[in-house]
């Protein structure tokens, strides 16, 4: 009895035991299914669903006519998962099977490597254990992505060949090193703790927020085969970026940076800058910028325009205009000089880079002639007693703020104190003549093209309007920053003593024999720089001046930066000749003209010329029952002229990658190609095409527009 209640007991307590365990199993399979139901089910769709980013496509910049400056293209990396199941049915027997075809293919295509490394590269990546995301080849053009695709095994598609295709972009400058540190770059990069980020200048910084767009998502559900299936309702579609229109003019541009890299080459100077503003707006219309490089080229590594230095000479209009304003001088009185050269000047030994032509120069004559004695007598005249009055005209003349061009990282100007006792006015003498401030070559230019615009100074800025699809969202139009900066009467002195400097002054050898009237001032200034100081005898020439004298159009600045101690340092000798290259070149063109297009408009006349579709062609001659010779054959396009009195229809080529020739199309046929291409189109005028704005054979870029002028 004693065993059998022991047994029973045993099963009892076993019995108890199950039931209570199923009690509690039962009540936690409910309390999750009542009150956790909805995380555990959440969680479960984060492992099969996830939010994939819609990228936005970054805007494009322009030229004033439209060319493409700065643009995104697709770039393309290439990856191969070794573990699809593709690869690894049967053993690998696809991809043995196609190892040697494809390893050839991608030595023929790239050439740069042999089959045999390419083979041998592919078979250690395919035994390598859990090789999935092996990198065939990173940043493809889509030239070259379009050829892979036709490769052995890789056209077999995903799931077959294993090939991941990751689609990225990448900023192009067609113009390459045109304007390219104004323009600036985007590009992205990884930091030391593995961050994604990114890395702008130039008008890539500036409106980086207007061209980034907004980047979209979609929410996907993966499936078997890792296959992501779209969920119907969870897309946000990307905002691309706007597109910014500047004001540089690319032929401008092109003549700036020749004339500057031709100095630059020949006095093997650190760096060089050269700006184009037009006077009655303020746009600028180019801007070098070039610094030496190991090798010895040179490139557009720095905004050294923006870069603010001790002006030497070119400042001096900012102490003629003050004494003239202050009424302490006359452009007619006389000042002594001397003819040694040297002179003392308050408590300052002042001394003349030359000798001047005669111990007596008017005001103006010691403008021309470049006279530290004469202007720093004249500032002492005038600012002797009240240094801090001449840094009240600074201000006026907007020499002591920074730039407001709209670029971002634009560096303030610097000055030595003129409120201090004992150093006040040394200070103020030294900034007579162009040192104890620093300022930059915008803002000298700006200050020039003032005189230039009759004392109306501009705001000076590269971006015109910003447009969104073809419409523009934004319009920027010049700003006057000060209506007058001084007397009429001073302008009009200041124009004469600056005319001087050209024709008697310090600019005369460099500007003979010009055919046109020009006006401006040369300025050479010892450098003290960072690690460089005065004794390395390192100097920066300058030449700013605007053409014509009589009625100005265009404002233009040069500095060049010259090596220590080399002989050809004047302003005179580096930066005029540069300033008069790009004078003569633009007279022709824009002063003279006054209507430099980008493009010619064919004028029709009897010997016509027709485009479009060739079946149409055919069908016209053919209603009209004339006669004509025809060579297209199969050909979808063509175009017809008079050839020996008789119509003559030949093929037009259309080649994808290419802008086409539309001249002699119906506006009708010209839209239904080149949409069908990708490119926007912009019309002027009606009619046929007579012009376009991008000549044939050009290649396409994404988000390029032409200009179809229609007569």
């Amino acid at each position: 009895m004693d065993v059998k209640r022991d047994i029973l007991w045993r099963v009892y307590i076993s019995f108890i035991g199950i039931v209570v365990l199923s009690v509690c199993v039962f009540a936690r399979a409910l309390y999750i299914q009542r009150f956790e139901g909805n995380h555990w089910r959440s969680m479960s769709d984060s492992l099969h669903q996830r939010y994939i980013p819609l990228t936005a496509e970054r805007g494009t910049i322009y030229s004033e006519a439209g060319e493409m400056l700065s643009t995104s293209v697709p770039t393309f990396d290439i990856y191969i998962d070794f573990y699809a199941e593709g690869l690894r049915d049967k053993k690998g027997k696809r991809f043995f099977e196609n190892i040697d075809s494809l390893s050839a293919a991608l030595a023929g295509h790239f050439n740069d490597k042999t089959a045999v490394q390419y083979k041998n590269e592919l078979l250690a990546a395919y035994k390598k254990p859990n090789n999935r995301h092996w990198l065939l080849k990173k940043k493809l053009a889509f030239e070259d992505y379009k050829a892979l695709r036709d490769f052995p095994l890789i056209k077999l598609g995903r799931n077959k060949s294993g090939v991941i295709v990751e689609t990225d972009s990448k900023r192009l400058t067609p113009f390459r090193l045109l304007a390219n540190r104004t323009i600036g770059l985007s590009r992205q990069y990884v930091s030391a703790d593995r961050k994604t980020k990114s890395q702008n200048v130039g008008l890539e910084k500036s409106y980086d927020t207007v061209l980034n767009g907004r980047d979209g998502q979609k929410l996907v559900r993966f499936i078997a085969g890792g296959t992501a299936i779209p969920i119907e309702g969870s897309e946000t579609d990307p905002v691309n970026g706007q597109d910014i229109y500047t004001t540089l003019d690319v032929n401008i541009q092109d003549i700036t940076e020749t004339a500057l890299m031709k100095m630059m080459l020949q006095s093997k100077g650190p760096y060089g800058t050269a700006i184009v503003m037009e006077t009655a707006t303020g746009e600028i219309k180019a801007m070098a910028n070039l610094g030496r490089q190991k090798d010895g080229s040179y490139y557009e590594d720095d905004n050294y325009a923006l870069r603010a230095t001790e002006p030497g000479s070119t400042i001096k209009l900012a102490t003629l205009l003050s004494v003239l304003d202050k009424g302490s001088s006359k452009p007619t009185d006389m000042v002594e000089i001397g003819g040694a050269g040297r002179a003392k000047v308050g408590n300052k030994m002042v001394t003349d880079a030359e000798r001047s032509p005669k111990p007596f120069l008017t005001v103006q004559e010691c403008f021309a002639h470049s006279s530290n004695i004469g202007m720093s007598k004249l500032a002492l005249k005038a600012f002797g007693e009240n240094p801090i009055g001449l840094k009240e005209y600074l201000h006026k003349y907007r020499l002591d703020v920074k730039s407001p061009i709209d670029l971002t990282d634009v560096p303030k100007p610097t000055m030595a104190p003129l409120d201090q006792k004992g150093s006040a006015q040394g200070n103020m003498l030294w900034m007579s003549f162009g040192y104890g401030i620093q300022v930059s070559p915008l803002q000298i230019l700006t200050l020039y093209n003032a005189i230039a615009n009759n004392g109306r100074m501009m705001k000076p800025f590269l971006v015109s309007n910003i447009q969104s699809n073809g419409i523009i969202r934004r319009k920027f139009d010049p700003v006057v920053i000060s209506e007058n900066i001084c007397k009429p009467s001073v302008v009009a002195d200041a124009r004469k003593a600056m005319e001087m400097v050209v024709t008697e002054g310090t600019a005369r050898k460099a500007m003979k024999g010009l055919p046109f009237a020009v006006a401006g001032k040369t300025g050479t200034a010892h450098v003290s720089d960072g690690k460089i100081k005065y004794a390395d005898g390192v100097y920066q020439a300058t030449f700013v001046g605007y053409f014509p004298a009589d009625k100005p159009q265009y404002t233009c600045i040069v500095v060049i930066r010259t090596n220590p101690h080399d002989p050809v340092h004047y302003g005179g000798s580096l930066g005029a000749p540069v300033f008069r290259e790009i004078a003569t070149k633009l007279y022709p063109q824009y002063v003279e003209q006054k209507n430099a297009t980008q493009y010619a408009v064919v004028i029709d006349s009897s010997n016509y010329f027709y485009a479009g579709l060739s079946s149409d062609i055919r069908k016209v001659f053919a209603d009209l029952k004339m006669r004509y010779q025809d060579s297209v054959q199969q050909n979808k396009w063509g175009m017809v002229y008079a050839s020996n009195y008789q119509a003559l229809i030949k093929t037009n080529t259309v080649n994808q990658q290419l802008m086409p020739n539309v001249k002699g199309m119906g506006l009708k046929d010209a839209l239904y190609l080149l949409e069908n291409m990708g490119v926007k189109v912009k019309i002027s005028g009606k009619g046929k095409v007579s012009g376009q704005s991008i000549a044939p054979g050009t290649a396409l870029a994404k988000g390029l527009t032409v200009i179809l002028d229609l007569s």
